[in-house]
This record gives C-alpha cells, sequence and structure tokens, in this order.
C-alpha cells in the first residue's frame, strides 16, 4: 500500500547514576510509528470506475458461463398458437407450485404470453432440442403443425417436452427493458419417457450425461 515506511525510534537512557537503567529504557522505548510517504496518495493510480457499457459486457459475460435449464413457453395469441423459447425459468414454490421467468421484451411472442390468461411452460430434454431452437427464431409453428397436441382444458401444448406446465400469471412486473413473469401452476403433464437434461451454455445448447456427473 503506497510508498509508507516504518520508522523505529532509538532507545535514550538518562544520566550516569548506577541505577539500573532497564527500566529508564523501556519507558522511553518509542513505538514503531509507521510514516506516511507524502507522494504515495498521488503515486497510486485511481481505481477506475466501470462504465455502464464496461457492465453490460460483464455481465452478459458472467451469464454466458452459468448454463441454465431450457424452456418453450407457448400461448394463444389473436393469429393462432405462439412461443419462445427462454432460459430464465425457475422454480418458486410448491405448495402452491408457483414458477418465474423474464422474458426481455414486450412484442411479438412475448408480447402474446405477456397478455394471455393462461400460457404452458414446456421444460425441454435433449429429444427437444430441435423444437428450443424452432421456438429460439422467428416465427411460430401454424395451428395444424403436427407438434401441437391439446391439453385436457383445451390449450394447445407441445406433447414432445419433457413437461408441459399450464400456467397463470400472478403478477408481471417490468425491469428495465424486461419483464418478470410469476406465474401459478394449474395443470401439469410430465412426459413418461424422459431424455438427457438440456441445458443452455455460451450460446449452446448442450445435453448432461452420466459423464458430466461430478459426484
Amino acid at each position: 500500500m503506497g510508498g509508507g515506511r516504518e520508522h523505529r525510534g532509538h532507545t535514550h537512557e538518562r544520566g550516569t547514576t548506577t541505577t539500573d537503567t532497564t527500566d529508564a529504557a523501556a519507558a522511553h522505548q518509542q513505538p514503531d510509528v509507521p510514516r506516511t510517504d507524502p507522494t504515495s496518495a498521488a503515486a497510486a493510480p485511481a481505481a477506475a470506475e466501470a462504465t455502464p457499457a464496461d457492465m453490460t459486457a460483464a455481465y452478459k459475460a458472467a451469464f454466458r458461463g452459468h448454463p441454465a435449464g431450457v424452456a418453450v413457453i407457448t400461448a394463444e395469441g389473436p393469429d393462432g398458437p405462439t412461443g419462445l423459447t427462454a432460459s430464465s425459468v425457475a422454480s418458486v414454490a410448491v405448495d402452491p407450485p408457483v414458477l418465474v421467468f423474464s422474458l426481455s421484451t414486450n412484442s411479438g411472442s412475448a408480447g402474446v404470453v405477456l397478455g394471455a390468461p393462461v400460457f404452458v411452460v414446456h421444460l425441454m430434454d435433449a429429444r427437444g432440442v430441435a423444437l428450443a431452437k424452432r421456438f429460439a427464431s422467428t416465427g411460430s409453428p401454424a395451428a395444424d403443425d403436427p407438434i401441437w397436441d391439446r391439453l385436457p382444458s383445451g390449450d394447445r401444448y407441445l406433447p414432445d417436452a419433457a413437461s408441459a406446465l399450464r400456467c397463470r400469471p400472478l403478477s408481471t412486473t417490468p425491469i428495465g427493458s424486461s419483464t418478470v413473469v410469476v406465474a401459478e401452476v394449474l395443470d401439469i403433464v410430465v412426459g413418461s419417457d424422459r431424455g438427457e437434461p438440456l441445458v443452455y451454455h455460451n450460446r449452446e445448447f448442450h445435453s448432461l450425461t452420466d459423464r458430466s456427473r461430478l459426484s
């Protein structure tokens, strides 16, 4: 830290009497006093504050290295079913079952999901990577596309997903340019044949196998 140095005092003995000077010397022992180098403050470089652009880049880089599960969220819009791929879905509570996710825009498919009274959150496994990629691109499959089926409620869903959770929104909270959605799960369809887990990491899809197990 800086260029500060320690300065040690000298032990002084008083007079030339025959008295033992050990105690007197100890009484006059100067304590160690750190000396401040007057140039140290000027010499030390000032810490640069991160700019908003730097913070944004660092934030994105941090989460690119943080794997996340993959989901496809679908809803009925005025032009038919639509959907999007999301990696922000997380469990909030079990009783009642509640989940949360965020959407980075309020237009297009995201706008339909935000405006829907009910939507379906599909949790994807590795067998559904083609669907995840399809809903990550612009445009949604048509209503008569064979990828769709109907839940008992009548809502369209993707039967090839590992699980389908029919939800209703409890709250939507705008944060910056994104919107956080908290939703209650109304119905669940769990696939009988589960594939390997699917994660999104560093802008790519990956599957987790037994070889990835650490314990």
